[in-house]
């Protein structure tokens, strides 16, 4: 399975606190020393080109991260001190999901180690998420196949807003999320599918959730190309996810979930990126990435 790696910026938030950014590096060499993917499965990505980021969002916004001007209520919602440095990451970021997905196009399969920025909109980043990674790359892929059928899977405990907003008027893309629904963010934008938990649900009450709603969808729209989002935050000790799955449980979700997409007699093709994670023991994050793209390469 091809996966895609964007190295540089890992510093910590302005507080010293190492979250979001300490568990791509973490992640990536757990894959390595697992033995998971070997070396020579990962391709290391350079920025995305500004054309492609354009279209999904404004230029003005793109300069104002670049420059570190944003204001203080924009660099508040986005909880990332701005500059070339942040920029340029996301920047890589995106290109990674970018790639995967013409590789998922043409192999069935490939990862992201890393992606699944679902709160960034087109003129401005909240959560953590500077850039779309998922509009931008079904943009880009669709100027050549305008009429790809796209489903966007979010598994995250946070809904995915952003990618509802640039997504969701468009006919050929389903976006779906099963989320907390009294968590961040307060204000929700409609999906295809939204499926809105209790506040510190169990696993069973999340798994008959995902059973109950998420395969009537893929039958419904019928996609070409599926971008599923894992997320790690679900788990019962992240800080933010307000979910109590547990090992075991999140090992469930993604063995589903890759079932549905992997084990018919067309298999989807599928990109897998990382989404959201703030465990309160962080390498626990790390690990928890680690096993949704183990998961996956069990399935390639």
């Amino acid at each position: 399975m091809r996966c895609y790696y964007s190295p540089g910026y890992y510093l910590p938030l302005p507080d010293g606190h190492p979250f979001p950014m300490a568990k791509f590096p973490q992640a990536h060499g757990m894959l390595l020393a697992d033995e998971i993917i070997d070396v020579s499965d990962i391709e290391l990505v350079e920025p995305c080109a500004r054309e492609h980021l354009e279209r999904v969002h404004h230029p003005a916004y793109l300069d104002r991260i670049q420059r570190g001007t944003l204001t203080s209520k924009e660099a508040t919602l986005l909880g990332l001190p701005p500059g070339p440095a942040l920029y340029e990451r996301s920047a890589r970021e995106t290109e990674g999901t970018r790639l995967a997905a013409r590789a998922a196009l043409a192999d069935g399969l490939a990862a992201n180690l890393a992606g699944g920025t679902h709160h960034a909109f087109a003129d401005r980043g909240e959560g953590f998420c500077v850039l779309n990674d998922v509009a931008v790359s079904v943009r880009d892929l669709q100027r050549e196949q305008p009429d790809l059928r796209v489903l966007v899977v979010d598994t995250d405990a946070h809904q995915g807003n952003g990618t509802h907003a640039l997504l969701g008027s468009d006919p050929n893309v389903a976006t779906y999320s099963i989320h907390v629904a009294a968590n961040y963010p307060s204000r929700k934008v409609s999906g295809t599918l939204d499926v809105g938990l209790e506040r510190y649900a169990r696993g069973e009450a999340y798994l008959s959730a995902l059973r109950a709603t998420l395969p009537p969808l893929l039958e419904r729209h019928a996609p070409d190309l599926v971008y599923w989002l894992s997320g790690a935050d679900p788990h019962q000790n992240d800080r933010f996810g307000q979910l109590q799955l547990t090992l075991r449980d999140m090992q469930e979700r993604d063995r589903l979930v890759l079932g549905w997409l992997r084990d018919r007699p067309r298999p989807l093709s599928t990109v897998v990126l990382y989404g959201g994670g703030y465990n309160r023991e962080p390498l626990h994050t790390a690990r928890l990435h680690r096993n949704s793209v183990a998961a996956a390469c069990d399935w390639a």
